[in-house]
């Protein structure tokens, strides 16, 4: 099904979405997977959370001084994927995200867990190339060959980005979790920033210029005193606050894609993970919409 037909049965969208696709120039995607994770699951329920609780913040963001309500975004709906079936369903975000650029709008994909960014950035890079950035927030370094015999697993969704694109051309932020084989891989085929994310984020903006960047943000580079509703928490990590003013950052970089994913709302009866979601992707739809 074509993402145009707006056939969702889901009950809620994103805030302010308006009502076509056609007229909108960013698009959000739900992908409600989380099939191979690895501690707990849930992170499939993660999208239609974050537009439920999208209401109770406001279309104007006072960290950009802009108001959605001066922009067109369409949130369609999540996609129907074949519940266990890893492969299609990764063929059928791929499939997504190439109609999405080829429609020229920008894409937000909402997980769901951190393997649904792979084949969204593979679409990517086939239009940038080489030229193109990932800028990756994330507790874990998600750079393992497999995991536990699997290749294709939210673990390695990082390792997974080099079968394809220059590790030089991705850079990590706020990494605190891993083997010892993955930051001794990072060090040599990454730009890893272990623990801090502004001011190394800061650094890399000065070398970036105009390059296409995509930015994948898994929600547990936040210290689950901040965002415990996800699969795998790690204590240590930067304040919602910190993560704010990040994205804020980000209005500076040339910006072609984003995601956000690993946020498992069942573990967050309070809804303030959900709720800092929202505030990212809003103020990321006024940046690029």
């Amino acid at each position: 099904m074509s993402l145009k037909d707006g056939k969702s049965t889901l009950p809620t969208r994103f805030m302010a979405s308006c009502p076509g696709y056609e007229e909108a120039s960013v698009i959000i995607t739900g992908v409600p997977m989380d099939f191979t994770c690895s501690f707990r699951p849930g992170a499939r329920f993660g999208p239609q959370k974050i537009r439920e609780v999208s209401i109770a913040i406001e279309e104007y963001s006072i960290y950009v001084d802009k108001s959605l309500s001066d922009y067109k975004f369409y949130d369609c709906g999540d996609l129907d994927l074949p519940i266990g079936d890893v492969e299609k369903s990764l063929k059928i975000i791929e499939e997504a995200a190439s109609e999405v650029l080829e429609d020229r709008k920008f894409p937000v994909f909402i997980g769901g867990e951190h393997l649904i960014s792979v084949p969204v950035i593979k679409k990517v890079h086939e239009r940038y190339g080489d030229q193109l950035a990932v800028l990756h927030f994330d507790a874990h370094a998600d750079l393992r060959e497999e995991y536990l015999g699997c290749c294709n697993s939210h673990a390695s969704a990082i390792r997974r980005l080099i079968d394809f694109m220059p590790g030089k051309n991705i850079y990590q932020f706020g990494i605190r979790s891993g083997t010892r084989e993955e930051f001794d891989f990072a060090r040599k085929n990454t730009n890893i920033y272990p623990f801090d994310v502004i001011e190394p984020l800061k650094r890399v903006m000065e070398d970036l210029g105009t390059r296409p960047v995509y930015v994948t943000l898994d929600i547990d580079v936040v210290d689950p005193a901040y965002a415990n509703g996800t699969g795998t928490p790690e204590p240590g990590g930067i304040t919602s606050k910190e993560m704010l003013e990040a994205v804020g950052l980000l209005k500076h970089l040339n910006l072609v894609g984003f995601d956000l994913v690993e946020v498992s709302p069942i573990y967050d009866a309070s809804d303030r993970t959900a709720l800092l979601a929202a505030k990212i992707i809003r103020d990321i739809i006024l940046m690029v919409g």
